[in-house]
């Protein structure tokens, strides 16, 4: 080799160094020079801010509305640490962890993926990065180092965590527990450099995300940022028009417009029905169930809530099993319609239940005109005799039954398996009504027409899931733990009696609106 290219090389090299200093402390300057940015775009202040106190406190804490660029933010700081720490030849390791699997898998990584196709490749000094050795699907690994993904349920991956510089990347914090947080603690205690950058939209009141955003004793080595709605619009990153619908959709003083839209940690109010993170939860096992190819199993029951013409909408929500599979609305169509729109969903089998109050009347006689027998009406004035699962409480009507039930199959302390799909508008609508309870002691719902009224809108494809569900009432299992503690009692009180009676008589489930 000539001395021209030894040269020539060690100047390559001096230039490589000279830019891994230059970036090596200052992620936001990374960002802005060695990302080929797409026109009109850049990265946003506040993302700036967030990385440079990244670089400066180690520790930070985002909370930030839906949209407003966790993940991407994320994702360039994963790739300002890998390049740069790599560049200069310092052992580095980096882990990512998400309250979810899914979030990794489909999001924060492929994120990655997307952002190292915009790395300007001259500017950082190296080649891009080879698909078949380096960035992996599910891993990063260089010269001097390796990213990996982590569930987040498993604090253990954290141990071992040993390099001169560390970086943990901790995606939708708000569901990750405290033991993830304190393995975090043991990776950040090295002698090296370490980061930790945790970003979430905010959920409930609770947990170490949130501790951390309360500057709690002994976080206080955590930096908490709060994006704001104002800042994210500014940013041109959400717009005013998405975030006026989603008031209306869900209610500005909703906890699911307060966490994802102004990114605020608030929780649903205590007469709330179904609270929001129950909800959210079984968002998370329908995604999953999805992302499985796995197919539902059971009988499929369609739950159908009719409208006619005007803003209402026809809501049809299909379950099959466990599963909630989808759920759909239709504007402006006459009871025909929609009486086609069940038969065609019947013609493979299943059972229909459908709303038999004003409209929905001639929906379920046009069905039964033309045959059709796996259809019953759902009748929500209706009295009913069914309790809780806990057998104390009672409810004023069917409506109200119904709907306790749901919040029964949703309850964590149960072990749920009920999977609803990933549908905004839905999420809204379940949580959306109040309960309380009468002077005569029973359960009731907060109306339609107050919740149109509180709302500027109806609750339509949540009534439709809940007819599709009220067919797998809580009481019927409630009827038989009675029922057998009624048999095991020698000297059973007056309502196990009466249980006892009416199996005598044959009456499985003698309860109005409870299923036969």
């Amino acid at each position: 080799m000539s001395t021209d290219s030894l040269l020539s090389g060690a100047g390559r090299r001096l230039r490589v160094q000279a830019r891994q200093s230059r970036y090596y402390s200052d992620p936001a300057l990374w960002a802005r020079e060695c990302i080929q940015w797409p026109e009109g775009q850049g990265l946003a202040d506040y993302q700036a801010a967030i990385l440079t106190t990244l670089a400066r406190d180690h520790r930070v804490a985002v909370r930030a509305p839906h949209g407003s660029g966790k993940t991407s933010l994320s994702a360039l700081a994963l790739l300002w640490f890998s390049l740069t720490r790599n560049g200069a030849g310092v052992s580095w390791k980096a882990l990512l962890t998400a309250g979810a699997w899914r979030q990794l898998e489909h999001y924060l990584l492929p994120e990655v993926h997307l952002w190292a196709k915009r790395v300007r490749w001259d500017v950082v000094g190296r080649r891009p990065f080879d698909e078949r050795t380096e960035l992996l699907t599910l891993n990063l690994k260089l010269a001097h180092g390796a990213a990996s993904a982590g569930a987040s349920d498993d604090s253990h991956l954290l141990e071992g965590m040993h390099a001169d510089s560390v970086l943990v990347i901790l995606d939708e914090s708000k569901s990750i527990g405290a033991s993830v947080f304190d393995a975090v603690e043991g990776a950040l205690s090295g002698q090296g450099e370490t980061f930790a950058l945790a970003a979430s939209t905010p959920g409930p009141p609770s947990g170490r995300f949130y501790q951390i955003h309360q500057r709690q004793p002994g976080l206080s080595d955590w930096s908490p940022i709060h994006v704001s709605l104002a800042q994210a619009i500014e940013a041109g990153r959400i717009s005013r028009e998405w975030a006026d619908q989603r008031a209306l959709q869900w209610g500005s003083t909703s906890a699911v417009f307060q966490n994802r839209v102004l990114g605020e940690f608030a929780s649903e109010s205590e007469d709330s029905i179904v609270p929001l993170a129950w909800v959210e939860a079984a968002v998370d096992r329908w995604n999953a169930w999805k992302a499985s190819g796995a197919e539902a199993q059971g009988e499929v029951v369609i739950g159908v809530d009719p409208a006619r013409f005007g803003e209402d909408k026809t809501a049809i929500a299909t379950r099959q099993g466990n599963v909630v599979l989808s759920v759909e609305r239709h504007a402006h169509e006459d009871t025909m319609v929609t009486t086609g729109r069940v038969v065609a969903k019947l013609s493979h089998g299943g059972r229909a239940v459908i709303d038999s109050i004003g409209i929905g009347a001639g929906v379920l006689d046009r069905l039964r005109e033309q045959g059709l027998s796996a259809v019953e009406g759902f009748n929500a004035s209706e009295a009913s005799a069914g309790r809780d699962r806990s057998g104390e409480l009672q409810f004023l009507n069917r409506r109200a039954a119904a709907w306790w039930s749901l919040r029964e199959m949703l309850d964590p302390a149960y072990e749920p398996e009920l999977c609803l799909p990933d549908d905004p508008q839905l999420l809204g609508d379940l949580c959306a009504p109040t309960w309380s309870i009468t002077s005569s002691g029973k359960v009731q719902l907060e109306g339609k027409d107050q919740l149109r009224k509180r709302l500027g809108r109806s609750t339509d494809a949540g009534d439709a899931v809940v007819m599709a569900l009220a067919t797998r009432y809580s009481q019927s299992a409630v009827w038989l733990d009675s029922l057998a503690e009624a048999q095991a009692n020698p000297q059973p009180t007056a309502h196990e009696a009466q249980l006892l009676r009416l199996r005598g008589a044959g009456l499985e489930f003698p309860f109005p609106g409870q299923p036969r």
